[in-house]
């Protein structure tokens, strides 16, 4: 998906939300594993109930790994359901170099050896440009770089004070070097809302992607003041407080109220920045 069909796809259906499928086969409803792949089944059952108010979905690739082989099919099968006017992340927060990177770029990008193609990876970018460029290899697809977490651990490295500013500055300014905005995302956590602005001042035009509005306690309100554009910009991300709204029979529905009630809010700030 280019920057102008996601844009389109923004405008179109005033949202800018994308729902994580951070699927964990002890979370899902009972009755879902009767199926032969409980996973696969729950994720098309909240992809239905919610792929007209998302602009994105976020498989979290660990929570397929640690399944095996089941686990990766149920990935497969799940990539393989996702709307095509959706962009397909893949959350995987690869960090490695040289021919692992290679590899790892082939194992989510290239669709006709591992039946996966997503759109979008997100990648840790402290072993420097060597651990992003293998992504870039592969024409149109985003390598989504992580910049500023959510976590208490980023006190630890991404506020380091290089002489020059912040170590998470280095890395946004850094990575536009590399490719353009077209190309490039960053991960920057909801909870750091305030330092949205200081973020525009290196990234002013890149999409954002926004994990921690929901469960996390992030402000969909703050992350909009400081960090929307003209194009929009954001992408925010919501995982449990959609897909586990409800461990019953009705967690479908429960999925798609508790999306629709985002969207709404996403509407209301699309219109008052003038997006839409």
């Amino acid at each position: 998906m280019s920057r102008q069909q996601l844009i389109q796809q923004i405008k179109q259906k005033k949202t800018f939300l994308c729902v994580g499928l951070d699927t964990d086969v002890d979370k899902i409803p009972e009755f879902l594993k009767e199926y032969p792949d409980p996973a696969f089944e729950f994720n098309k059952r909240i992809i239905d109930a919610t792929k007209d108010l998302c602009i994105a979905y976020k498989p979290n690739a660990a929570f397929y790994e640690s399944r095996g082989m089941k686990g990766l099919q149920s990935l497969i099968s799940t990539y393989e359901y996702l709307p095509k006017d959706c962009l397909s992340i893949i959350d995987a927060k690869r960090g490695d170099i040289g021919n692992t990177s290679d590899n790892y770029a082939k194992a989510f990008f290239n669709e006709d050896v591992t039946g996966m193609g997503f759109d979008a990876i997100t990648v840790t970018p402290y072993m420097g440009n060597d651990s992003v460029t293998p992504y870039l290899k592969y024409d149109g697809k985003w390598v989504i770089i992580l910049a500023l977490t959510s976590s208490v651990g980023s006190k630890d490295f991404q506020y380091l004070n290089t002489g020059e500013g912040y170590l998470y500055e280095t890395v946004i300014q850094k990575a536009n070097t590399w490719a353009g905005v077209d190309r490039l995302m960053f991960v920057v956590g909801a909870t750091k809302s305030t330092e949205f602005t200081n973020i525009r001042q290196y990234a002013p035009d890149n999409f954002l992607l926004v994990p921690g509005v929901g469960a996390q306690g992030g402000s969909l309100e703050e992350v909009c003041k400081y960090g929307i554009t003209k194009d929009c910009g954001l992408i925010v991300n919501a995982s449990r407080s959609i897909i586990y709204a409800s461990n019953g029979e009705d967690f479908a529905e429960a999925a798609r109220a508790e999306a629709l009630s985002l969207q709404q809010q996403m509407q209301a700030e699309l219109e008052k920045a003038g997006v839409i």
